[in-house]
């Protein structure tokens, strides 16, 4: 598999400076796809499906902050949509264009949407990969049961079998797909094996685990960009009811089911990524 090219540009935030890290496939001149993972996820999620595309799209793939390769934030709060919102803006200035395809994972389809929301936002097209205005209080609560929960592991193996209880809502996946997920998943620090986020990234999800989740329709119905929603069939995020809404109001988004996986498809299997490539497509 060819290897991205990481790079890196400064954001600010209310605390100062901090870096955000970006892997990047295909030629600078071609149309840019900015490809934004979920909450426990980084940008190397996306190698498949940008290996497969880099021949016609500028694959951009950031670590948001508190992921990856990205600055670790010293308030756990700066770990919202808004600050996240305002490094992608950075971010697309500085890759130079007007206007970007987005493709977000969970988390990164909340920052899309709440991009995509806001007059003369620099988003052409949008695809949402299993998210939508209203969160299943089911998948949210599971979520919670794990992020920022363990994180040293005495062993590369044991966080592969931990990973792959907590990714067992992605769908079916062979040994080497795990492994290949686990391997950008985890990383060795101090002689041990640990998760490559910040633990803290589960404050704020927590705090707000106090308090019922309001229905995001306002943000949903403000975007007028070409949108597309992939679901996964057995998700317990995003539920069947909710993605068929999305498609009778606000950018009235096209919708695709990949049957037998839950939250959220990985985008690493053939078929998923014929998807998204039909997807860019029309």
């Amino acid at each position: 598999m060819t290897e991205p090219t990481l790079s890196h540009v400064k954001c600010l935030s209310p605390r100062g400076l901090h870096r955000l890290a970006y892997w990047e496939w295909g030629p600078a001149d071609a149309p840019v796809l900015l490809c934004v993972h979920g909450l426990s996820r980084n940008g190397r999620d996306f190698d498949p499906l940008a290996e497969r595309l880099q021949d016609r799209w500028r694959v951009v793939c950031p670590d948001m902050i508190g992921r990856g390769a990205s600055d670790f934030m010293a308030d756990p709060n700066l770990y919202s949509v808004p600050q996240y919102v305002a490094d992608c803006v950075t971010l697309i200035a500085r890759l130079g264009r007007d206007s970007v395809t987005w493709l977000g994972t969970s988390m990164g389809g909340m920052i899309g949407m709440a991009l995509a929301s806001m007059p003369g936002a620099p988003i052409g097209r949008l695809i949402l990969n299993d998210i939508g205005p209203v969160v299943d209080p089911v998948g949210r609560d599971r979520i919670a049961g794990y992020v920022g929960a363990q994180t040293r592991f005495a062993s590369f193996d044991e966080g592969e079998r931990t990973m792959r209880q907590n990714m067992s809502e992605f769908g079916p996946h062979d040994d080497a797909q795990f492994r290949y997920l686990t391997r950008h998943s985890i990383v060795q620090r101090d002689g041990h094996w640990t998760y490559h986020y910040d633990p803290n990234i589960a404050v704020p999800y927590k705090q707000a685990m106090s308090q019922p989740w309001p229905p995001l329709w306002p943000m949903y119905d403000a975007i007028s960009c070409p949108t597309a929603v992939i679901r996964g069939g057995q998700s317990d995020i995003l539920s069947a009811a909710v993605a068929q809404e999305m498609t009778g109001r606000g950018p009235r988004a096209s919708l695709v089911t990949i049957p037998g996986v839950g939250h959220a498809p990985t985008f690493i299997a053939d078929d998923q990524i014929a998807v998204v490539e039909r997807l860019l497509a029309g």
